[in-house]
C-alpha cells in the first residue's frame, strides 16, 4: 500500500525565510550534527525529503532546528517545523537545583541521548535577560532538612580540587559520572540545608557553581556542547546565588568561550560587555584582567579589531595594577598571565597578526611549566605550532607540534582529537613539500588517532 506524504509547510516555510538553498541547510544539518558528536551525510536530496513530508531520523530533528535557528537569527523548535518537541529544556528556570537534578537523571538514565544535544545559538543569550531573584525567592522558600557549614563547603571544594586535577592530567572523559553523581547525590542536598550566616550560604552556592562549570568544561573537553552548555547555565545560576557581580560575569566568561571555541561569535559581545558591566568595581584587577581578555576574543571574532586591541591593552594595564587574590573561581584557569597571554594570541591570531600572537603563546608557556595544566599547555603548544607555521617556519612547526604531541600524552579529549586531524592535514600537505621530519611526524600521529576515535559515549 502506498502512503502518501503531506507536505511539511511549516518546515517549507522557515527554509523560505532563511533564504536558503537545500544544499546549504544540508551543511548546516552535517555542521550541527558534528558539534554533537554524530557524524551525518545529510544531502540536499534529504531536505527535499523532510520538505516533501518525510520524517528525519534520530537526533536530526533537533540539529535541522539548530541550523535553521542559525540561519535566521532567531530561535527555531522543532514544533515550529513540524518535527516534534524539543527534548529537554534549555530556558533557565526559576529553580536551578531541581534542574540540576534532572540534568544528572538525563545523564546516569538517557546518557546517549544528554550528551547528543546540540549547542544552542539562542540559548547562548538567554542569560543577559536573566534575573536571579525569581530563583532566590524559589530556592529560599525550598528548604530541605539538615545544616551544612564551612567544613562541608570545604569539603567539597577540596574534592572539585581533586576532580579539576585530574581533568586537566587524564581529560575530560575521565572521571565524568563520578563528578556529575557527587555533585548531584552530595552537593545538591546541602543547597538545601540551613546556614549559620548569609555568607556561609553564598559560600556553599560558589562551591556548587564551580563543580557544575567543571562538569560543563568536561563536556566540552568531550566535544559534548549541548550538554556542557546545559550546565554552564546551570553554573550561572548557581554562580549569582553566590556572587552575581563577580561569580556570575565569570559564568558569562565561560558561555563567551564556549561559543567562541565553536566559531559561533553571535551573542558573545554582549556576554563579554555584560560581564565586565556587572563585575566593574567589584573584582580584583586580575580577575578583570581575564574578563578583559574575554572581551577582545570576542570583538575579534566579531570583525571589531579596533575594539580588541583596546580591550587587549585595557587587560595588560590591569595585570600591572593587580590588587589582591584571586577568587577561586578565577583561579581555577590556572596562572592568571599566563591565560591573559594565551587568550590573547588567539585574539591576534584571528586578526592574523601571527608574529604578535607567537609572542603572547610564548609568554603563556613561561607560566605553564611541564607537569602542571598539561592539557591546556598541550593546546597552546599546538596554537604556537600554527602561527609558527603561518609565518612559513615549517620545520619549527613540526618540533613544535611533537612537543604537543609529548604534553598530550594519555589525556582522553575532544579537542585533542580535532589538533591530531589538523596536524594530519598539515602533514599531508608538508609531505608534499618534503619538509624534514614531516613524514615522522605523520607516522606519530597516525599511532595516536585511533586511540582518540574511541571516545566513548
Amino acid at each position: 500500500m502506498t502512503v502518501n506524504k503531506v507536505k511539511n509547510h511549516q518546515l517549507a516555510a522557515v527554509i523560505e525565510e532563511a533564504g536558503c538553498t537545500y544544499q546549504a541547510l544540508a551543511k548546516g544539518v552535517r555542521s550541527v550534527a558534528a558539534e554533537a558528536g554524530e557524524l551525518l551525510r545529510t544531502s540536499p536530496s534529504a531536505v527535499h525529503s523532510w520538505v516533501a513530508g518525510g520524517a528525519p531520523t534520530g537526533r536530526t530533528a533537533l540539529y535541522i532546528a539548530e541550523a535553521l535557528t542559525r540561519m535566521v537569527k532567531r530561535k527555531v523548535t522543532c514544533s515550529e517545523i513540524g518535527l516534534g518537541c524539543d527534548g529537554i529544556g534549555e530556558a533557565l528556570s526559576a529553580d536551578p537545583i531541581a534542574t540540576a537534578a534532572d540534568l544528572g537523571r538525563h545523564l546516569v538514565h538517557r546518557r546517549r541521548a544528554f550528551l547528543a544535544l546540540t549547542f544552542s545559538i539562542a540559548a547562548t543569550a538567554l542569560p543577559l535577560a536573566y534575573d536571579h531573584q525569581a530563583a532566590t525567592e524559589t530556592l529560599r522558600a525550598a528548604k530541605g532538612g539538615g545544616r551544612a557549614g564551612a567544613e562541608e563547603i570545604a569539603t567539597v571544594r577540596s574534592l572539585t580540587a581533586s576532580f579539576r586535577s585530574a581533568d586537566d592530567r587524564l581529560g575530560g572523559g575521565h572521571g565524568l559520572s563520578t563528578t556529575v553523581a557527587y555533585l548531584t547525590d552530595t552537593v545538591l542536598p546541602m543547597l538545601q540545608a540551613t546556614y549559620p550566616t548569609e555568607e556561609v550560604r553564598r559560600n556553599a552556592f560558589g562551591a556548587a557553581a564551580e563543580l557544575a562549570t567543571l562538569v560543563g568544561w568536561k563536556l566540552h573537553d568531550l566535544g559534548r556542547e549541548g550538554a556542557a552548555q546545559q550546565y554552564y547555565l546551570l553554573g550561572f545560576q548557581l554562580a549569582c546565588e553566590a556572587d552575581p557581580a563577580g561569580h556570575g560575569a565569570w559564568m558569562l566568561r565561560a558561555l563567551t568561550h564556549q561559543a567562541l571555541d565553536l566559531g559561533q561569535p553571535r551573542h558573545t559581545a554582549d556576554l563579554a560587555e555584560a560581564a565586565l558591566a556587572r563585575s566593574r568595581g567589584k573584582v580584583d584587577r586580575s580577575t578583570e584582567a581575564l574578563l578583559l581578555v574575554t572581551a577582545a576574543r570576542a570583538y575579534g571574532a566579531s570583525g571589531r579589531s579596533r575594539d580588541a586591541a583596546r580591550a587587549i591593552l585595557a587587560a595588560e594595564d590591569a595585570l600591572l595594577s593587580s590588587d589582591g587574590p584571586v577568587p577561586s573561581y578565577a583561579a581555577a584557569s590556572g596562572p592568571v598571565v599566563s591565560t591573559v597571554a594565551s587568550h590573547t594570541g588567539r585574539t591576534l591570531t584571528e586578526m592574523q597578526d601571527y608574529t604578535a600572537a607567537e609572542r603572547h603563546y610564548r609568554k603563556a608557556m613561561a607560566g605553564r611549566v611541564p607537569g602542571t595544566y598539561q592539557r591546556v599547555r598541550g593546546l597552546t603548544i599546538a596554537n604556537l605550532a600554527k602561527t609558527v607555521a603561518a609565518q612559513r617556519r615549517h620545520e619549527e612547526a613540526v618540533t613544535l607540534w611533537h612537543q604537543c604531541l609529548d604534553a598530550m600524552e594519555g589525556i582522553e579529549s575532544f579537542r585533542y582529537r580535532k589538533e591530531l586531524e589538523a596536524i594530519q592535514s598539515s602533514m599531508a600537505v608538508y609531505a608534499r613539500r618534503q619538509i624534514p621530519g614531516s613524514a615522522q611526524l605523520a607516522q606519530r600521529v597516525a599511532g595516536l588517532a585511533p586511540h582518540q576515535a574511541t571516545l566513548a559515549l
